[in-house]
């Protein structure tokens, strides 16, 4: 069904993938990377609603500029098109097990992740990335891993879910400019205790949690599997979470000096009452982690 935001005709995002040709999986990577853009559906401040960043539309005019462009919708398929390390060897003429290594230093990230019926995460990278890496570091595609990068490897360091957490949060904070939701977004990712330290006022602390986006469209139907998710989407080392924590510090000054009465809401009183950066080996901008461009709103 086709209806108006904000004077625009606009479908929703099951109409929206069906006039684009894409599975559901492949509309939902082309929204999060900004080929498909969406506007909000309408504020939804229910509990598990997600303000703004919940319900999400699309524009009739974006679907319109999509299917003529040259080639659709082979075209918008390639672009999101995401591989699993198997194929983003064969992409780059490489083992496996070299990708591995470089996936774990934080050459490139994941764009995706799933998890098996084993709870093993399995990773998924935007193809465009992994061929682009390549050539722009064929170096590290022969030869013996740099020497840094080894003794970093050897600690166990793995960049994978750090660099994936970053790109979402960038994504998500993207599609809001409301103090409250920015914040929320930042503590979806931090663990309770950090974010209970950080957020001491139990209203702040029901507000942020009935704002928190979905982060990630994952099934998880057992226990392990559910944990190795929980893994994924929460931080853990101590710099990671220190940079949420601070950003998160920033975001909620910033909502409580904007939007002060929000906190007052009926619905939100309501619901009280409910039980970084890898190493840069060889200097090359591509070895860069989007954490560092986490927007700081203060």
């Amino acid at each position: 069904m086709t209806v108006m935001c904000d004077g625009r005709q606009t479908l929703t995002t099951g109409r929206a993938a069906r006039e684009l040709e894409l599975r559901t999986g492949e509309f939902e990577l082309a929204t999060q990377l900004g080929e498909v853009r969406t506007v909000p559906a309408g504020r939804d401040d229910r509990p598990g609603g997600a303000g703004s960043l919940g319900r999400r539309r699309v524009p009739a005019a974006e679907i319109a500029r999509l299917q003529a462009e040259p080639g659709f919708p082979e075209a918008l398929r390639g672009r999101i098109r995401a591989v699993s390390t198997t194929e983003a060897a064969a992409l780059m003429g490489v083992g496996p097990g070299r990708v591995l290594r470089l996936t774990r230093a934080g050459c490139f990230g994941p764009v995706r992740f799933y998890v098996n019926r084993y709870g093993a995460v399995v990773w998924l990278y935007l193809a465009s990335e992994v061929t682009g890496f390549a050539a722009r570091e064929p170096a590290l595609m022969r030869g013996n891993t740099p020497a840094a990068m080894r003794v970093m490897l050897d600690s166990g360091q793995d960049w994978r879910a750090r660099q994936w957490r970053s790109r979402r949060v960038a994504q998500l904070m993207g599609q809001t400019d409301d103090p409250w939701e920015s914040a929320a977004v930042i503590a979806a990712v931090l663990p309770p205790e950090e974010l209970a330290s950080v957020a001491e006022d139990p209203l702040e602390r029901s507000l942020l949690r009935r704002l928190r986006p979905t982060l990630a469209s994952v099934i998880t139907v057992t226990p392990a599997a559910r944990e190795s998710f929980e893994r994924v989407v929460t931080a853990e080392e101590f710099d990671e979470v220190l940079w949420y924590r601070v950003n998160l510090s920033r975001g909620l000054e910033r909502a409580r000096r904007e939007d002060p009465g929000r906190l007052r809401t009926p619905a939100a009183t309501a619901s009280t009452t409910r039980p970084g950066q890898p190493p840069s080996f060889l200097n090359s901008p591509s070895w860069t982690t989007e954490t560092s461009i986490l927007p700081s709103r203060s």
